[in-house]
């Protein structure tokens, strides 16, 4: 079980990754779209293109950037999720799509960075 203090923390993150996406000209879609086959923390739209965003989040660069740490299993859940949600969703299967990533590290300040990688990879 995922502990509260652990789940307000990732609330935030991902509160913080959607105004910051938000601010830079992508529209919502979705927010924590779950299916039997994964989840996806934020669907947006930039333009045409349907954006299935991971926010990562550290606090502690000590190891790697928060952005840095998806790694294959979790790119093909991912994948697995965003084809769910398009079978699910007529209405954006004629969008092109991609796979970003936006990392948010903390600093010692208690400010933080926020890493948006756009077509972070593909399948």
């Amino acid at each position: 079980m995922v502990r509260a203090d652990t789940r307000i923390v990732g609330d935030r993150a991902e509160q913080l990754a959607f105004r910051y996406l938000r601010d830079r000209g992508l529209l919502p879609v979705t927010r924590n779209y779950r299916c039997r086959r994964g989840e996806v923390d934020l669907i947006m739209l930039d333009g045409h293109c349907l954006v299935f965003v991971e926010v990562r989040f550290r606090s502690s660069k000590s190891f790697a950037q928060a952005a840095l740490t998806v790694d294959r299993h979790k790119q093909r859940k991912l994948a697995c999720a965003a084809e769910m949600f398009l079978a699910t969703r007529q209405a954006y299967s004629n969008h092109t799509t991609r796979f970003d990533v936006v990392g948010i590290d903390a600093d010692a300040n208690g400010g933080y960075s926020i890493e948006w990688l756009r077509d972070a990879f593909w399948l």
